[in-house]
């Protein structure tokens, strides 16, 4: 073979090495600049019945990850005092926020989440009425086991609670005996009317949205879940056999879908 022909053979053998080289590089570089525009923001609203201390494990993988995360802690004594802790978290911030719920904190960031900050919306087993609706009504379309049992209790003074002997049962049924005994006993009771309150602008009608779905969630039916995702043409995950305390019970399925939400939403 003469060395002209060896020349060629090895100059095309280098060109095409260089042009892989370059591909690689290039998608290293695209896949950082993916990474620098995410949203890096992320609030977590708790639902009825529960303190923020439940998304602790959702919280540590959020942190890891290079996420600036808040927690709201909602006093649950009215609707509106609720939207208000969650707006006065998301002033605390600086930039674009990815707004996350579980169960009735759902509602609240509906209603909170049109502040020009949010950028995107979490719902995580959560309700997510429209406009002039409120979750009580909308959750008679699918009704779940929970509004179908004994478990809910009403003080004198017109708050909610779930009876702590069936707490387990109906909330968190694939945590330990003594975790769901502990969320049990550290309720935070929601005000009766806190259900009825009504949506005045939905956000997730004008701001992209996901839904998490467990599988096994008795207290709000999934089916309903389901509806609320097709209805806000949200990006769905369903979490097979989880229960309602998904967001304690399977905290890294919770923490991809917030942190989907943050790579694809956009300010």
């Amino acid at each position: 073979m003469s060395n002209s022909i060896i020349g060629r053979q090895v100059a095309h053998g280098m060109s095409r090495f260089l042009c892989i080289a370059l591909l690689l590089l290039t998608g290293d570089v695209l896949s950082a600049q993916n990474n620098d525009h995410r949203i890096r923001n992320i609030i977590l609203v708790h639902g009825a019945w529960a303190d923020g201390s439940g998304w602790k494990g959702v919280y540590d993988i959020l942190v890891k990850d290079g996420y600036n995360v808040r927690l709201v802690q909602e006093p649950e004594t009215s609707f509106k005092e609720d939207v208000a802790a969650t707006k006065r978290v998301l002033a605390q911030l600086d930039g674009p926020c990815i707004l996350v719920a579980h169960s009735y904190g759902g509602a609240v960031i509906t209603e909170a989440g049109m502040d020009p900050s949010v950028v995107g919306l979490v719902y995580v087993a959560a309700h997510m009425p429209d406009a002039g609706e409120n979750e009580a009504d909308v959750g008679k379309r699918f009704p779940s086991d929970l509004s179908k049992s004994t478990a809910i209790k009403t003080t004198a003074d017109g708050f909610t609670y779930l009876d702590p002997v069936q707490f387990q049962e109906y909330f968190a049924a694939d945590l330990s005996v003594e975790q769901a005994g502990f969320m049990a006993r550290s309720q935070v009771l929601n005000a009766v009317d806190n259900f009825k309150a009504v949506i005045t602008t939905p956000a997730w009608r004008s701001k992209p949205s996901w839904v998490l779905v467990p599988t096994k969630d008795r207290t709000i039916n999934p089916d309903l879940e389901r509806w609320y995702a097709k209805r806000a043409n949200s990006r769905k995950v369903e979490v097979s056999g989880a229960s309602h305390a998904v967001y304690v019970s399977r905290p890294k399925e919770v923490a991809a879908v917030i942190e989907e939400a943050a790579l694809h939403a956009r300010p």
